[in-house]
């Protein structure tokens, strides 16, 4: 961010920062960037595709449980942590400083993230531009893009096949992810493909047949991948000072956009039995251990935990705010849009099936093929269907740039904090970050580009998101101590921790985030992308993308050891695991009051652990 003081160019080992950290004009603003992060595409795109699969109104069971004690819990941790300290995702690793390389994984994740992501922003800009041709594209067959096998819902409902049944293809029963080689899912519909399903395939990606054949880049995808590269740089060019600004837009129209949806798909037939479909429980999901698995995984998506940006965000805030209430709002307003936009979306496949005449559960598709395959086709079935294409792509844009602000800041800050040269230089690091990325992201423009995407997104965060959190637990738990740092928030706030996310810091939450861990990598399975199976190559290339923002933790913790005061390798350890001069309150009156207090816990091991825990001394 842009500073209002000069600093020295030394990275951890120099003078203190002489000014508080720059500042969000207004609560609001703060309010406003945290829950438009937490609100992303998963919330609209791949919870209610969960909830479906996994038992409906039941799946809400293992979804609130891992809400309450892992999501919860977390993002009050990351929101207090930012605050306090007025730190980065780097810096903020002065409290323990032999985990720092845990602040740098996560930039590394994140500009892993941002080289991807913003392809969906690409698509949707794509998508709105043809929402604006009448008809719309992906409407029709015979163009330039189509194959022989193409037929409209008109064709299809027209064409029986030899025992008189409807071929019925446009809503065939297939995830975009089994959306390639249609003629080898073995039925007759399937040796047909409807054009919302060609204009994704053959006109948007140009999809080829695998890695092995990348293509050419598809410039139509390279000219919105710069433009929405172009659009997120003018947005966070100036930090707080312009992201502040444009959320008061981009994180309230979602919901308005989201709400006349709904309100639209409630008057078309058969709506009500999507809803229905939708929260309908089915308890004997809740038996699959698989279920629980997925419904812990999206808290990540959903929540925006461990991504550095709630850390980084909470940093600009007053260091007075009262922000424990605004992490209970913030998580409820976060998971509950997720709940909202499963009525939003099984509203309008509710009508899709009943217009189709086929099983709600044979419409229903998850992430792009939602966005790109599914709802388009739902659109141009509206009266003004141009209208409603343009309402549901700006929406997607609006969540897609909001998520992309929290993704990115956290990259810039750690950068700025880390070599002090850029901190008068942000418009000039934000473009050439920007700009790295955007060439580094011209692969997934290629004909080949949507089988990097998924290799990527596979990969990405399979390890490193369950792990950091649970160094977060460790270090901020038990070595800094849950009773330390709920005095710090009651010296911030007025109020400490409750000791129910005290408890959950220190036993429950890493224990979930471990048994995650450990059971994503024990139920491994190879990427696929319809009928195209990744080569071993690829997925050495996929592990070594998860690996990468684990490489400076242990590098790091050598750096750390090797410049610890001490004479002995365990004094070193043991320096390198208390917080260093660098850590403490971001307020230069509080920082007097936070270094003469006596901080140490005296008691017993049992009496410490249990202080630790409750805040309550049992001597």
């Amino acid at each position: 961010m842009e500073i209002q003081e000069k600093f020295t160019l030394s990275e951890d080992t120099g003078s203190e920062e002489s000014e508080e950290r720059e500042k969000w004009d207004k609560k609001a603003e703060s309010i406003l960037s945290m829950l438009g992060f937490c609100v992303g595409l998963g919330n609209i795109w791949r919870f209610p595709y969960l909830c479906m699969r996994n038992g409906g109104g039941a799946f809400l069971i293992p979804f609130l449980f891992f809400l309450f004690f892992v999501g919860l819990p977390l993002y009050t941790l990351e929101v207090t942590v930012g605050q306090f300290s007025g730190k980065g995702i780097v810096k903020v690793w002065d409290v323990c400083p032999l985990f720092r390389g845990v602040g740098f994984g996560i930039s590394i994740l994140s500009t892993i993230s941002c080289s991807y992501y913003i392809i969906i922003i690409s698509w949707t800009t794509y998508y709105l531009v043809n929402s604006f041709k009448s008809p719309l594209p992906w409407t029709l067959c015979g163009q330039d893009w189509n194959t022989p096998l193409c037929i409209t819902q008109k064709e299809s409902v027209a064409s029986q096949d030899m025992n008189g049944t409807l071929f019925n293809v446009s809503l065939g029963a297939y995830d975009v992810n089994n959306l390639t080689d249609l003629s080898e899912k073995g039925n007759k519909s399937a040796a047909f493909s409807s054009p919302e399903e060609e204009f994704w395939q053959a006109n948007v990606l140009h999809l080829s047949d695998g890695l092995e054949s990348i293509g050419r880049i598809q410039w139509h995808l390279a000219l919105c991948f710069l433009a929405a590269w172009v659009m997120v740089y003018l947005c966070v060019v100036k930090g707080v000072k312009t992201v502040g600004k444009v959320v008061y837009v981009t994180a309230t129209l979602p919901y308005v956009l989201l709400l006349v949806i709904l309100i639209r798909g409630l008057t078309l037939p058969g709506s009500l039995d999507g809803v229905l479909f939708y929260i309908t429980p089915d308890f004997e999901r809740l038996k699959d251990g698989k279920v629980w698995v997925e419904a812990a995984i999206q808290i990540f998506y959903s929540s925006g935990i461990v991504w550095g940006a709630l850390i980084t965000m909470a940093s600009y805030n007053k260091f007075h705010n009262k922000c424990l209430r605004d992490c209970y709002a913030l998580v409820l307003a976060g998971e509950g849009t997720s709940i909202f936009g499963g009525f939003v979306v099984f509203s309008v496949l509710g009508y899709m099936a009943k217009e189709n005449g086929v099983p709600i559960e044979e419409v229903v598709k998850s992430g792009p093929g939602l966005g790109f395959i599914a709802y388009p086709e739902a659109l141009a079935k509206l009266p003004l269907s141009n209208l409603w294409a343009v309402v549901f792509f700006i929406m997607l844009l609006t969540v897609g740039l909001d998520s992309t602000f929290g993704t990115i800041e956290p990259v810039y800050t750690a950068l700025s904090d880390s070599f002090r040269i850029w901190r008068k230089r942000r418009a000039l690091l934000t473009a050439l970050f920007s700009t790295v990325c955007f060439l580094v992201g011209l692969i997934m423009c290629t004909e080949g580009g949507m089988y990097v995407f998924q290799l990527i997104d596979w990969y990405s965060a399979a390890i490193a998101v369950p792990l950091f959190g649970f160094f977060e637990c460790i270090v901020f738990g038990w070595i800094y101590g849950a009773e330390m740092f709920s005095r710090d928030v009651a010296l911030m706030t007025g109020q400490g921790i409750p000791a129910l996310i005290r408890f959950s810091w220190c036993f429950v939450t890493p224990f979930i985030l471990l048994v995650t861990m450990i059971v994503t990598l024990y139920s491994y399975v190879p990427p696929e992308y319809g009928s195209y199976k990744y080569p071993q190559w690829a997925q050495v290339f996929g592990w070594f993308v998860a690996v990468i923002p684990l490489v400076p933790i242990p590098i790091f913790a050598y750096r750390e050891l090797r410049n610890a005061p001490g004479s002995t390798l365990m004094e070193k350890f043991r320096k390198s695991l208390q917080p260093n001069e660098q850590w403490g309150p971001n307020h230069s009156e509080e920082k007097k009051r936070y270094k003469e207090e006596n901080r140490e816990l005296t008691g017993s091991l049992l009496q410490n652990i249990v202080i630790n825990v409750t805040g309550k001394d049992l001597s």
